[in-house]
């Protein structure tokens, strides 16, 4: 390849497209699925890739992996296997704290070799949430650890997370354009990067048992599955529950909720009872009448000043409401709204909580800041974790929708036990058909969500929740441009001119550390998918310019992507910062070392290995 390639209009535009992807990607005012759809508009109307081309992502084994991987992870979990897994803990743990966080880590990195990393996050943080109320240990020094060691096990298995999936595909189509006499790009196997997995992972483990355990949180943190002194605590939200009966002088007839909600001194209101119909978080426009019982929550000395000045009768106990407030079939939950989630940029009022979930938002908890005034109309950002009361049965059926992240532990319905031993038997055969040459890995795994689904480990409806389509969309959307900069000639020209200003005899190690920092940088700025997508190309280029091995430079790029432990640019991070009370400043101390183990780790192990 000569360092002297000429730039094309082709390469122009191809280079024009990364610029303002990532932008669009750094100033995040456009959600990051719609860049992924303007972009791939974008090639095609100029022609950079052929029409029958365009829309190959989403038929490509990278995309058909990770939906499959998702479904297989939520017919686990689906089977109560975690809550097996967080006794299993206990057990084990003994009574310490550290070995308690050792064994916990340590199971969470193997399962995130076979799940989407924020799946797993997702289904830890119950586990975590439950083990840190039986033993006592902050949720904030448990997280991080978990979340670490979830990003590190991804690197097991080349299902383990979504740039490690890319790769193959990347692989296969850079073939294409490879100079003459240049060695033919192969697939690797399912467990072709189980090593460097295998050592991030101890590494990791290593860290926090030995030398992170310092820098941890010493604060209360998040213990979600606590008692109700709890949210007293953290939230502010205090008091038992009571009755107010609304008398034919009580001036709040006639009024809504919504009106009632706002007033000077006005408590909770979690429930309503109407002509004979008792139900919780009825919705703001609810208007009331004479007769009518409000289940109201607080101290009792703010209840009854509030019943007085409002001719309310307060009751002496629960009568019309206490089966609805059995703490076995409601209560207070806190979940996290994860980076991909629609409820990003609307408020409670706009998403209709309660009228259309039955969900009553109480609190939004965002950086370390307690917001409980006009709280429905707050907008929500990624990482706001909000306190909300409900039926558990209706926070169950919200969750399914990947809205939100339960972080309580909390009685939830459709499991199903009895599906365990199944469940574990298929996941088994999977991975062996995954492990067989002769079965690509894609229908390896359909092969196993096919067998959850005839078994009845997970209904299809079901199965359809589970998968993250922002996820989905973004990558189909993006491979095109990956293949763009490849045949183009924009990574090759890059390479080329990036080599001439490299010192001669510069170690290609030294290279190789470089390419993963500038790949870190990348996944700040545009994503882990993004960054894979745009750099795979630029260092099998790279290293064929420095006569290096082409599949060591991808594996280092792929790697690399997920290298995040200081923003909550990683998804997995993200879900974390709330429930952990961690500050961005918190993050960088703690993460930035992990970065740079992760680093030296997998330039150590690819080239030990390739």
């Amino acid at each position: 390849m000569s360092p002297a390639l000429s730039l094309t209009t082709d390469m122009m535009l191809v280079l024009g497209l990364v610029g303002l992807t990532m932008v669009l990607f750094l100033f995040d005012r456009v959600r990051a699925d719609v860049v992924a759809l303007v972009i791939l508009v974008l090639l095609g109307l100029t022609g950079l890739v052929a029409p029958e081309d365009l829309f190959a992502g989403f038929a490509g084994n990278a995309v058909i992996s990770i939906i499959a991987t998702m479904i297989l992870g939520a017919g686990l979990e689906r089977t109560g296997a975690l809550n097996r897994l967080a006794g299993w803990l206990l057990r084990r743990a003994d009574g310490s704290e550290r070995k308690l966080l050792l064994l916990t880590t340590a199971v969470a990195g193997l399962n995130s070799s076979i799940m989407q990393n924020p799946a797993v996050m997702a289904l830890y943080m119950p586990v975590a949430s439950r083990l840190s109320a039986r033993t006592g240990v902050a949720l904030s020094r448990m997280l991080l650890p978990i979340a670490a060691a979830i990003v590190m096990g991804g690197g097991l298995t080349m299902v383990g997370n979504s740039p490690l999936i890319l790769l193959n595909d990347l692989l296969i189509s850079a073939n294409a354009n490879l100079p003459s006499g240049a060695v033919t790009l192969k697939q690797l196997g399912m467990f072709a990067p189980l090593p460097i997995g295998l050592a991030l992972l101890t590494a990791s483990l290593a860290y926090f048992h030995w030398f992170g355990h310092r820098n941890l949180s010493e604060d209360d943190g998040v213990t979600p599955a606590r008692v109700q002194s709890y949210f007293a605590q953290a939230y502010g939200i205090e008091g038992d529950v009571h009755e107010l009966t609304v008398s034919a002088d009580s001036p709040l007839v006639g009024m809504t909720l919504g009106e009632v909600e706002v007033m000077p001194g006005s408590p909770l209101v979690l429930a309503l009872k109407s002509s004979d119909e008792s139900r919780l978080a009825p919705s703001a426009d609810a208007r009331i009448w004479v007769g009518d019982v409000l289940g109201v929550m607080g101290p009792r000395e703010a209840i009854v000043q509030f019943s007085q000045t409002h001719k309310l009768y307060l009751a002496a106990r629960l009568r019309q409401f206490a089966d609805l407030f059995n703490p076995s079939r409601a209560g207070i939950a806190e979940v996290v709204i994860p980076p991909n989630s629609p409820f990003i940029g609307k408020s409670a009022s706009e998403l209709q909580l309660r009228k259309q979930s039955r969900l009553s938002l109480l609190a939004v908890n965002r950086d370390k800041e307690v917001i409980r005034e006009d709280v429905r109309k707050l907008p929500l950002k990624a990482g706001d974790m909000l306190v909300l009361h409900s039926v558990w049965r209706d926070l169950a059926s919200a969750a399914a929708k990947k809205d939100f992240v339960v972080v309580t532990d909390f009685p939830k319905s459709e499991q199903r036990p009895h599906k365990f031993k199944i469940a574990m038997t298929i996941f088994a055969i999977t991975m062996l058909l995954a492990l067989s040459s002769r079965i690509p890995v894609p229908i390896a795994l359909m092969a196993g969500v096919a067998g959850m689904l005839i078994a009845g480990v997970i209904q299809m409806d079901e199965a359809y929740a589970s998968i993250n389509w922002k996820t989905v969309f973004l990558m189909a959307c993006l491979i095109p441009l990956g293949w763009a900069m490849d045949s183009s000639g924009a990574a090759a020209w890059i390479a080329g001119h990036s080599i001439d200003r490299i010192p001669q005899g510069t170690p290609l190690w030294l290279i190789e550390i470089a390419l993963a920092i500038l790949t870190v940088a990348f996944s700040l700025v545009v994503s882990h998918v993004g960054a894979t997508i745009m750099m795979v190309p630029l260092a099998i280029n790279l290293a064929l310019a420095a006569n290096g091995n082409p599949m060591v430079f991808a594996l280092i790029v792929a790697l690399s992507a997920s290298n995040n432990f200081m923003t909550s640019t990683n998804p997995v991070i993200s879900m974390v910062m709330g429930p952990g009370n961690y500050s961005a400043r918190y993050l960088w101390r703690t993460g930035l070392p992990l970065t740079l183990i992760y680093t030296a780790v997998i330039v150590l192990m690819v080239n030990l290995i390739w």
